[in-house]
């Protein structure tokens, strides 16, 4: 080697030595930044589990719970500035996560046990209610990102699905808080009224369980509606409602092509095109199918389904931190309105579909 390569050599390893420990500096910096907003958005998802133990307040989800409580401390008390790199981590990098794990909450088997007939009515309801939800908001003059969020949200599964459409509609944070508004006021009406309809309507127990597990927003509201009227409901109802869950995976990654589409009409660029399709969603559909090939302990079960709902409450909780009220008030009662009329349609016509069905 000679002697000006050894030189050169020497340089640049001197170089790198000295330019490491800036690079692992700034890496360290960067990682302490998110502490502070991970711990504000920890602990708003701790008192959302605790305030329901308080009478009443059993019914809603910590998810539900953790964004109110995040959009008061944000509007009252503010959020910090030395929180935000965090909270922004809550909201995408923690809810990705979270979503993944929802996938050890689903089996084939369970889909299996809702039977042909009953997947495709929960199928069906999915799509009508979505499109409907969709053309409805345009002709009544609501923001198609809006509307997207609100049809997913009624059509899925509640706030989770808000959430995780909302990656690839990629809205205001004030659409996604208004959005997660609607589908808990008429989830939270349809989980007090569905109660009343099996004596009225003459519907069994699986009747009334599928079709409160193809309609009823929330999982948590599915549940406290459907075991009022029997245990067998209760049961049908939550297989039901969770074998709709796993068509979140093809909604998102079907919208996510949509708008990469969109974007390319547009004459955006292929890079920006390919980036709101949800990878992350394929990890959702490799732990069903580990879920389905590998038996998960009760227990160990039980504390997975813990820890997804607090990560998702985390995510919820980040999203009230970025919420203003005074912007959702200047979103105005059109959404509400669509809200009103996803509820009304999604309840009506899966009804429709049982009874024909039964």
């Amino acid at each position: 080697m000679t002697s000006l390569a050894r030189l050169a050599q020497t340089d640049q390893t001197t170089f790198a030595d000295a330019a490491n420990p800036h690079q692992k500096k700034a890496v360290v910096d960067r990682h302490a930044a998110i502490w502070p907003g991970l711990a504000l958005t920890a602990g708003i998802a701790g008192a959302a589990f605790a305030l329901r133990q308080a009478p009443g307040a059993a019914t809603f989800s910590p998810m539900i719970l953790a964004i109110v409580i995040g959009i008061a401390f944000h509007n009252l008390l503010g959020t910090p500035a030395r929180a935000k790199a965090g909270v922004a981590f809550a909201l995408r990098k923690v809810l990705r996560l979270a979503i993944i794990l929802l996938g050890l909450q689903l089996t084939a088997a369970q889909i299996v046990e809702v039977g042909a007939t009953g997947v495709a009515i929960i199928a069906l309801t999915l799509v009508a209610t979505f499109l409907f939800t969709v053309e409805f908001g345009r002709l009544i003059g609501v923001e198609r990102k809006l509307a997207e969020l609100i049809a997913a949200g009624t059509s899925i599964c509640g706030a989770s699905a808000v959430i995780a459409t909302n990656t690839v509609t990629q809205a205001h944070d004030e659409d996604v808080a208004y959005a997660v508004a609607c589908v808990t006021i008429f989830g939270s009406i349809a989980m007090f009224l569905y109660p009343l309809a099996p004596t009225l309507l003459h519907l069994g127990p699986r009747a009334y369980g599928l079709w409160a597990g193809a309609s009823i927003h929330e999982i948590a509201q599915v549940v406290a509606a459907a075991y009022q009227d029997s245990r067998a409901a209760g049961e049908f109802a939550t297989i039901a409602k969770l074998s709709r869950v796993t068509l979140l995976a093809p909604v998102v990654m079907t919208l996510g092509l949509l708008a990469a589409r969109r974007a390319r009409r547009n004459g955006q660029g292929a890079t920006h095109a390919k980036a709101p399709i949800p990878w992350f969603v394929l990890g959702f559909i490799a732990l069903v199918g580990v879920n389905s090939v590998i038996a998960v302990p009760a227990e160990a079960k039980a504390g997975i389904v813990t820890t997804t709902t607090f990560l998702l409450s985390m995510a919820l909780a980040a999203m009230g931190l970025e919420t203003d009220i005074a912007k959702l008030r200047a979103k105005g009662l059109r959404p509400l309105l669509l809200g009103f009329a996803a509820f009304v349609f999604i309840a009506g016509f899966s009804l429709m579909l049982v009874q024909l069905t039964d």
